[in-house]
């Protein structure tokens, strides 16, 4: 965990306060490994990677990888939009570290978008699906992290990030949670993207995607 050069860690924007509740909050993370949750519908480019067991991972694997399993999702997500129920409301939910930003990668205020996520919610937003974002961030960050999102061209339809209390609470609990609020809103979330196990466990997606996260070595 102490490996990781989270961005909060460097930006110097974001205030003391800040950093101090996602302290608090990192632990609930460390126990992410590679392996896609056994969930239904579950796709995963990482499994095969060498990269995975070293020390560290270059930027150009991890956007490599990316790419392969986004080169999954898109296909998936063009036919299920062709193919909508009546009346039916699609969503995506994406995670947001290292999923739809370059979190240990982006050394700078805005972070950049993770490029092979970009073009997928792109072509999504372009074809009438709502984008929902859900992280473990702690509230404080609501603001900065939607302001980033939208700035790097992700239309967002929502935003969860943790009160104070959702700190402690298990992380795949409290995003299997917010996944079930969208869907009582009346979406169908016909896909599921994120680069941990605890984005993708607990249901209430059509299909999920992980990106890989290299046996936890990013956040």
């Amino acid at each position: 965990m102490s490996s990781r050069r989270t961005w909060w860690h460097r930006a110097s924007l974001v205030a003391v306060s800040a950093t101090a509740l996602l302290a608090m909050a990192a632990p609930a993370d460390a126990a992410q490994t590679d392996a896609a949750p056994a969930v239904h519908g579950t796709s995963s480019a990482a499994s095969g990677v060498s990269a995975a067991a070293s020390a560290t991972v270059d930027y150009a694997t991890w956007q490599r990888d990316c790419q392969a399993v986004m080169d999954q999702a898109l296909p998936y997500i063009q036919q299920r939009t062709a193919q909508p129920r009546p009346g039916e409301k699609q969503a995506i939910v994406f995670d947001i570290d290292n999923t739809t930003l370059e979190t240990d990668f982006g050394f700078s205020y805005p972070q950049p978008a993770n490029k092979p996520v970009l073009e997928v919610a792109r072509w999504a937003q372009q074809h009438g699906v709502a984008l929902f974002f859900v992280t473990a961030r702690p509230g404080i960050l609501y603001t900065p992290t939607q302001w980033n999102l939208t700035y790097d061209g992700y239309q967002v339809s929502g935003l969860s990030v943790r009160g104070l209390f959702d700190l402690f609470k298990d992380v795949a609990a409290y995003k299997t949670a917010q996944r079930a609020a969208i869907e009582a809103k009346g979406y169908t979330i016909i896909a599921n993207i994120g680069n941990s196990a605890t984005d993708l466990s607990g249901g209430h997606a059509e299909r999920t995607f992980k990106l890989p996260d290299y046996d936890g070595q990013l956040s």
